[in-house]
């Protein structure tokens, strides 16, 4: 008899960066192409072999399945392309993400700890990070820029553009939202009021901010987020970064074991 046995980890892994996209990219393939590709593929097949059949002595009659086979192709490939914008576009996310996560990382060596991808209900945040200088939440914006023209993202303390267009869903408002519900989270959960900041990364864009306009939301590429870090002083101790850190990791592996479960 085969002796029970058990997984070795003991707890699940952190999430990765871009780890929400990722899941919404492949829930998108699987949703609405895969199955229309596999069954297009098949039929593709089955025309063949009855095409070579058709020149075997027995006469089968191909154009029923060769039919089916380019409607259902077709029909496949009209799926693809319309799903095409959105699958370029999380893609690019994606990448955004991984490399600001790589670039967050760095940052451990100055005493921050750096978590990616924390889910709450109905929502993420793509990065945290928590170090001397508090709580940070961070939203990675991977936005297209424009082939030729202005490619800056200018930034007045209450609102921004971006070559000159406002976007159609602020990100301002998302960071606000991300910081005010990590801040909660660690408080009920910490016993203890944390001051969450929020930053936003425009990877890749030059950002012209106002004077004064980094008060309350960080906006930046991501090469300048370690000289920010670096001016601010410190407002948490040794044992406070560890005891959020712990608290939010906790969190983080709840969710996650609930979302295995499921």
């Amino acid at each position: 008899m085969k002796e029970a046995s058990r997984s070795p980890i003991k707890d699940v892994p952190l999430r990765t960066p871009g780890q929400s996209l990722e899941e919404q990219r492949r829930a998108l393939i699987d949703d609405k192409f895969e199955t229309w590709g596999v069954m297009a593929a098949f039929l593709i097949v089955l025309a063949f072999v009855e095409w070579f059949r058709f020149f075997r002595p027995l006469p089968p009659q191909p154009w029923l399945v060769t039919a089916c086979a380019v409607a259902m192709g077709g029909f496949a490939a009209w799926r693809y392309f319309r799903i095409r914008p959105r699958l370029r576009e999380l893609r690019q996310g994606i990448a955004g993400e991984k490399a600001v996560g790589q670039f967050l990382e760095r940052l451990r060596s100055q005493g921050y700890q750096v978590f990616h991808d924390v889910v709450a209900e109905g929502f993420n945040v793509d990065h945290v990070l928590i170090g001397p200088a508090g709580v940070f939440t961070v939203e990675t914006k991977t936005w297209s820029k424009p082939a030729r023209g202005d490619a800056r993202i200018v930034y007045d303390g209450t609102g921004l553009s971006a070559a000159g267009r406002t976007p159609d869903r602020d990100p301002l408002v998302q960071a606000r939202s991300q910081a005010r519900w990590l801040g909660q989270l660690l408080a009920e959960s910490t016993g203890k009021p944390m001051a969450v900041r929020p930053v936003v990364l425009f990877p890749g864009w030059y950002v012209e901010a106002a004077p004064g306009s980094q008060r309350e939301v960080w906006v930046m590429e991501p090469k300048g987020l370690p000289a920010f870090l670096a001016r601010e002083e410190a407002r948490m101790q040794e044992q406070d970064v560890k005891l959020a850190s712990f608290h939010l990791s906790r969190f983080i592996r709840s969710v996650e074991r609930d979302r295995v479960a499921a």
